[in-house]
């Protein structure tokens, strides 16, 4: 055998030999980092006012309900607005029921109970974990005028693990929203 083949050799040896171990990736978790949530306050002409978040696209109907449209996080929230003529118990009723037709793919509903005794705000918020339609619910009264209903969706088939750092973002926005709520009296 001449030099050159033995180079040739010693060198496809050295090249196939000299390979870093290939290890297995270890499990993790994706992390989503989203930013802190700046607030603006909503400017409308209707019968309530909040401060959302400076993220979503606002979209008014003329009955004062309300799209707050996260797209790069493919979810919305969904305001609806009712007055109380007589009906608070009918609208109470509505509200919680609404809640719990998720119940048959949620895991779990935590409810809890919100009061703004200073701005007669009262209402419920409901967590909904597992593959539900929506993440969190939430309704607010003043007892005597107003009722305000919302809830959280993603444009996408629920899928708990997928959608939860997204989720637990935009519930920050839902508490945000209960937490400003003020009659425009």
């Amino acid at each position: 055998m001449n030099f050159k083949a033995i180079f040739l050799i010693l060198l496809l040896i050295c090249a196939v030999g000299c390979k870093d171990e290939v290890f297995p990736k270890p499990k993790a978790m994706l992390r989503l980092e989203y930013p802190e949530m700046a607030t603006k306050k909503l400017e409308v002409d209707c019968a309530y006012g909040f401060e959302y978040s400076e993220q979503a696209h606002l979209e008014l109907n003329k009955d004062c309900s309300l799209t707050l449209d996260y797209p790069d996080m493919k979810g919305s929230i969904f305001i609806s607005y009712k007055n109380v003529e007589g009906n608070l118990q009918k609208l109470l009723s509505d509200a919680q029921k609404f809640s719990y037709e998720h119940v048959a793919k949620a895991d779990n509903i935590l409810e809890q109970p919100f009061v703004n005794e200073g701005d007669k705000v009262y209402g419920m918020y409901y967590e909904v974990k597992g593959n539900a339609a929506s993440q969190s619910q939430f309704y607010l009264t003043d007892s005597i005028s107003h009722f305000v209903t919302g809830s959280l969706y993603f444009y996408t088939k629920p899928n708990y693990d997928s959608i939860l750092p997204a989720a637990v973002h935009l519930q920050k926005d839902v508490r945000q929203i209960m937490e400003t709520m003020r009659w425009n009296d």
